[in-house]
């Protein structure tokens, strides 16, 4: 009798123990956001998702450049005009970005925020911007026109009218933070989702790795391949809906702020690195970069992976990709 006891009073230790994944879907940032953590109850994860949101919407103030009294704002204003102090968060973030920017060799910019918006890919374009338009589009654009000054913590657009966004690399920044900010707590495994910007850490409750599904824009019905991921971010960018086409070409609505013509020959983006912030700003890149570049230029990057989906459907893996088919 007492041994049956102790069994089932084990028994019950296992089970008041157990945990789920409980998931809250949201609209921050202007996106959708899937938090989905790991805990032992719904007030449990309630309270934990409440904090990440509380990380993302602070965040979402600190960068915003839509928000006037933002310091990315008043970076903006202050463009040709004066260095502006800003906190060592944002600081920092820009100083990452220009390294970015440096690495792909400006294929990603965040001053590409300065463009004209002569492109439109709401379908009501009916002829190509002229090539001195193109060229006038990106006139203020340059990462090398952004001066930053370590021991003042300032920030100095050199270019009148020159701005800087992070429309490319915001969300999955603040999947980053909202991760760690929940490590920190104890939580122990979690999805962040930014609209595609995926940050993970942990395992499933049955002590599986979480498993990403990929699919095919041309048939998202299609899961083509399921991706293991441990403890890393995958991002995964399409512009198979916004485009226009002209002359038999395709350009879609990612544009490269080195010459403000858009990119082409590619629909999807799926890129893994170890910070959403990372793949996020690489996957643009690629865009900009095209298939055979983009592949040569990450498969030179230690741990990130990518895979490319081309015009015709065909996928694209770099070296170390093994996808759980």
């Amino acid at each position: 009798m007492k041994r049956l006891f102790l069994i089932l009073f084990f028994l019950w230790g296992i089970s008041a123990s157990a945990q789920s994944v409980f998931k809250r879907t949201l609209k921050l940032m202007g996106s959708r956001f899937d938090i989905s953590v790991v805990a032992e109850n719904q007030q449990q994860a309630d309270g934990y998702i409440d904090i990440a949101v509380e990380e993302i919407t602070r965040i979402e103030k600190l960068i915003s450049s839509w928000d006037a009294n933002s310091q990315t704002s008043m970076i903006n204003a202050n463009a040709g005009i004066q260095p502006v102090i800003v906190d060592r968060e944002l600081f920092n973030l820009i100083k990452r970005a220009v390294g970015l920017s440096k690495l792909t060799q400006g294929a990603f910019d965040i001053s590409y925020a300065s463009m004209d918006k002569i492109w439109k890919f709401d379908g009501s374009m009916e002829m190509m911007p002229t090539e001195e338009e193109i060229k006038q589009s990106v006139s203020k654009v340059g990462y090398q026109h952004i001066d930053l000054n370590e021991n003042a913590g300032s920030v100095f657009l050199d270019t009148k009218g020159m701005k800087i966004g992070f429309g490319a690399i915001g969300k999955g920044y603040a999947a980053d933070q909202a991760k760690e900010r929940l490590k920190a707590l104890g939580v122990q495994a979690g999805i962040i989702n930014a609209s595609g910007d995926m940050n993970t850490w942990g395992r499933q409750p049955n002590g599986e790795l979480w498993n990403i599904a990929i699919t095919n824009p041309l048939n998202k019905d299609n899961v083509f391949a399921m991706l293991p991921v441990d403890n890393q971010a995958i991002v995964t960018s399409g512009n198979y809906e916004k485009f226009v086409k002209f002359n038999g070409v395709r350009y879609a609505h990612i544009i490269d702020p080195r010459t403000g013509y858009p990119s082409t020959g590619i629909i999807s983006v799926s890129v893994m690195a170890a910070k959403a912030e990372l793949a996020d700003a690489l996957a643009t890149s690629v865009f900009v970069m095209g298939k055979e570049v983009g592949l040569d230029f990450i498969n030179q990057l230690n741990g990130v992976e990518c895979i490319i989906i081309d015009e015709q459907g065909n996928i694209n893996y770099s070296n170390l990709i093994k996808p759980k088919q």
